[in-house]
This record gives structure tokens, C-alpha cells and sequence, in this order.
């Protein structure tokens, strides 16, 4: 249980050293064009390595330049988080692109659509439903 409660202020310490990076450490433009935010960090049990989620708000190819920006810079931030964590041995970054908010605002846009539809043909909708006691 203790090795987890580790592994667990392991990823919180690389999010917030890895977020201060990415607003001053970073100079990299294809990282800088668009807003970039760390959304999870997921560290190996044994410490070795480490998947940064990264959510990139921009449209067209701007997610997938940021993630390459981010790639390329990836042994910068080992290097810095060996110099600000103090650990016998950093893990091995990787960035992953997170798509979780792109499918949440897909869905959105389909439940919104399906109210709009329910509204034009008359049927009740979330606040048509009347509860009797």
C-alpha cells in the first residue's frame, strides 16, 4: 500500500513540475501555438516510466503538432525533472495525446441534438417528464 501512495505523489509532483514547464520551460512554438494542459499522469509502478495525457485546444492539425512539439522536448523534461524531483532514477517521459474532451464535447453536441429533434416533433423532453406523488 505504501509503494502505491509513492507512485501516486510521484505523478502528482512530475504534473506540477511538468505544468510549470510547459508554461515557462518550454520554448518550443508548435507548444506554445495552442493551449496545452496536462489532464493525467500515469507512473509505472517500478518508477521507470511515465505517460503524461495532454489535452491541446486548438483545431485542424494544432493537437498534432503540439504532441510533436511536446515529443521532441520530451528529454529536456526528463532532465529537468531529474534536477527538481532529486530521484535516484527519472522515468522515461512519453506524451500522449488525451482525446477525453474532444469525445465529451461530441457527445454533448449529440444529446443536444437529439433535444433539438425531440423538441421540433413535440415530444416530451428532460423537463416534459412530471412526477406524481
Amino acid at each position: 500500500m505504501a509503494q502505491g501512495r509513492r507512485v501516486e505523489r510521484v505523478a502528482a509532483l512530475i504534473r506540477r513540475e511538468v505544468s510549470e514547464l510547459l508554461l515557462s520551460g518550454i520554448k518550443d512554438e508548435r507548444v506554445s501555438q495552442g493551449m496545452v494542459s496536462i489532464t493525467h499522469v500515469d507512473v509505472a509502478g517500478d518508477l521507470q516510466h511515465c505517460k503524461i495525457f495532454v489535452s491541446v485546444y486548438g483545431s485542424g492539425d494544432a493537437p498534432q503538432q503540439a504532441l510533436a512539439g511536446l515529443r521532441s522536448a520530451a528529454p529536456f523534461v526528463k532532465g529537468e525533472l531529474s534536477r527538481r524531483l532529486k530521484m535516484r532514477r527519472t522515468p522515461e517521459v512519453v506524451f500522449v495525446l488525451d482525446r477525453g474532451l474532444e469525445h465529451g464535447t461530441t457527445v454533448l453536441s449529440l444529446l443536444n441534438k437529439l433535444e433539438a429533434e425531440r423538441e421540433q416533433k413535440g415530444e416530451p423532453g428532460e423537463g416534459g417528464l412530471a412526477f406524481s406523488d
